[in-house]
């Protein structure tokens, strides 16, 4: 019985902080997704912008068709952005064109993506006619020359506005997130989890509704951002090569009359700059969080870094140039601060060595 209560003591662990709860800290971290500095910017960034496009027409100083007597003026105190040729304050046009931009962005992205996950996933997960067939209309919208085919329809329908320009920019661009969603489902089908799901009986479409698209999101939510980027630069080369069917003002519009107007040879850098900028920002902030998206999504991603690495008892560790952290498990971790190795020379490593063989030969 001493022997049997003396296991049990050595077996119990020695440390009761070691098992205890940790009740002060939170079990779940909200709001992690923004905890990202990536994340955290573009999502700040799409905020204003989408501000921008709500309120623009509210909020800006000017007309941004109004003339004045201020001809191709710099910016200024009254005129941020400057003036264009004819008077117009061009940071009221860039404030007003926001809202175009954003609904073409916006809504392209959704039908597209809406589109690239219904036939990518259907003709993953299923096998047959059906799969090729849509397989087959996949390869046949990836070859249509997209940006030709809305400016033919544009230039036919010159009264269709922004709706029209992104419901044809969202239905010519699903094929490419088609193709990607369809590669994933035909990586996971065979799962095990699928295949437990099919064993008790699970339905055809709670099986991609509750076990694939949760484990998709990472492409659909990547690929939606990739659609948007690409609707809105579709919309600014369309109003930039002059396309009607767009709004008055927009970002693309206000280069093509920077354009036209010869800004770049007169020396009106503030006429196209701005507008520039403001595709650059809005691009890096959909770029941002598409990265920060990777990175909540991912494990990897997520825990890499200074932000992931951690000590045995729980401090972060600082990362510096040409150092790994390397998390010592607790059965693992070395001698206590009292153990002072003792080192030896190499002769005497060798006699101990050879009394050691002596003993084991005896």
């Amino acid at each position: 019985m001493a022997t049997a209560a003396s296991n049990i003591t050595s077996i119990a662990p020695s440390d009761p902080q070691a098992t205890a709860p940790e009740s002060g800290k939170p079990k779940r971290q909200h709001l992690r997704f923004l905890s990202s500095p990536k994340a955290a910017t573009g999502s700040f960034i799409l905020i204003f912008f989408g501000l921008l496009a709500i309120f623009g027409t509210f909020i800006a100083p000017h007309d941004p068709t109004a003339r004045t007597s201020d001809l191709l003026q710099g910016p200024s105190a009254k005129h941020w952005f400057g003036t264009t040729h004819l008077g117009q304050d061009i940071f009221s046009q860039v404030i007003v064109g926001t809202r175009s931009v954003m609904y073409v962005g916006l809504i392209a992205g959704a039908v597209a993506t809406a589109l690239a996950v219904l036939i990518g996933v259907t003709s993953g997960y299923l096998s047959g006619v059906a799969s090729d067939l849509l397989s087959a209309l996949t390869n046949v919208f990836l070859v249509i020359p997209a940006l030709l085919l809305i400016i033919i329809i544009t230039s036919s329908l010159p009264s269709g506005g922004e709706t029209l320009v992104a419901l044809v920019i969202g239905f010519t661009s699903w094929a490419w997130g088609a193709r990607v969603v369809r590669a994933q489902t035909l990586s996971l089908r065979r799962r095990d989890f699928i295949e437990a799901a099919r064993a008790t009986g699970e339905s055809t479409w709670r099986i991609i509704i509750f076990e694939l698209l949760p484990n998709l999101s990472a492409v659909i939510i990547s690929g939606f951002i990739g659609t948007v980027i690409y609707a809105v630069m579709s919309e600014i080369t369309l109003a930039f090569i002059g396309v009607p069917g767009l709004s008055a003002w927009n970002w693309g519009t206000i280069l093509y009359w920077a354009q036209s107007q010869q800004a770049l040879a007169q020396g009106a850098w503030w006429w196209f700059v701005p507008a520039g900028l403001a595709i650059a920002i809005l691009g890096t902030s959909l770029a941002l969080v598409n990265f920060g998206i990777d990175e909540f999504v991912n494990p990897r991603l997520r825990n890499n870094g200074e932000r992931g690495a951690k000590s045995s008892d729980g401090r972060p560790v600082k990362m510096r140039v040409g150092f790994t952290p390397v998390v010592i498990p607790r059965s693992e971790q070395p001698e206590p601060a009292d153990f002072t190795p003792v080192r030896i020379s190499p002769v005497e490593e060798s006699d101990l060595v050879e009394s050691s063989s002596k003993e084991e030969s005896q």
